[in-house]
């Protein structure tokens, strides 16, 4: 069944000194707790120690501020614009002089998902997903980032990307099976429909769907709505309602930015596969 929670409904919680958790998404939301959410919160000139255990995967994104992470003998800047991507057993520092907010997911036990997982693990990556290639809705302006596929990051257990839907856009109705999905809301506001009931969302609610739970958006208002959202495992069918437009993303040579992308992809559809080879 559906979940819809917003930030600003749940009471941050210390988990150490300058530092605190917001709640999003626990084992209690999901069928076994196949993904796990958190918001955090970095005080200004704090440090935070960033560990994952042994068989997990774990990734996050800046939604505000700037940080930094250092980890073996090396230190990453990071911005709104980074998604990090944390392989099993790293441990890191991370530091902000100006206050940092993000978003922490964790996938406990990722080998569930990814027979290759445990002799192979994935590496740590830092994803800029403002030069990453953009891709147009060829239904209408609509437009697809992929921030974590096989390819990015070497593992199956999780796909994500970010998508933007300009006013008055939606998609297709559908479903999904063999994973669950989250989506969680950086700007704008729309509304979701599961199994065809209306939710509103904004800024800051994290919408879970359960497998083959059927689903879309549509942006509402006079400003785009951007989100990202997450799949796991990474490998599931789509199966679109009868009649309804299948998702088909053309790229447009550029990323977000305007800059040429760091790599290509080609044209593809949604209507039988979750990450083409070149994704």
């Amino acid at each position: 069944m559906a979940l819809t929670i917003n930030e600003s409904t749940i009471t941050p919680e210390p988990i150490a000194a300058g530092v605190t958790r917001q709640r999003l998404l626990t084992e209690k939301h999901t069928d076994g707790g196949k993904v796990l959410l958190d918001r955090l919160n970095v005080a200004a000139n704090t440090m935070h120690q960033v560990s994952v255990a042994a068989g997990d995967l774990a990734w996050l994104q800046i939604l505000e501020g700037t940080a930094a992470l250092s980890h073996g003998g090396t230190q990453d800047a990071l911005t709104h614009a980074h998604i990090v991507f944390l392989p099993p057993g790293f441990s890191a520092t991370l530091s902000t002089q100006d206050g940092v907010a993000l978003v922490y997911a964790t996938v406990p036990d990722a080998a569930r998902f990814d027979a290759q997982f445990t002799a192979a693990p994935p590496p740590y990556k830092i994803v800029d997903w403002t030069r990453e290639p953009m891709l147009d809705s060829e239904h209408d302006a609509r437009k697809r980032i992929y921030v974590a596929t096989p390819k990015l990051f070497a593992t199956r257990a999780i796909k994500g990307e970010m998508i933007i839907y300009p006013p008055g856009t939606e998609a297709s109705n559908h479903h999904h099976e063999g994973a669950e999905h989250f989506m969680y809301v950086l700007k704008g506001r729309g509304t979701a429909y599961a199994n065809e009931s209306p939710i509103p969302v904004r800024k800051g609610d994290l919408i879970y769907y359960a497998d083959r739970e059927r689903h879309y958006l549509r942006s509402e208002g006079d400003t785009e709505m951007a989100f990202v959202e997450f799949f796991v495992p990474g490998e599931y069918k789509t199966i679109w309602v009868p009649g309804a437009p299948v998702c088909t993303w053309t790229p447009t040579g550029k990323s977000l930015s305007g800059q040429k992308p760091v790599r290509e992809i080609a044209k593809h559809s949604s209507a039988d596969v979750a990450s083409p080879v070149d994704v």
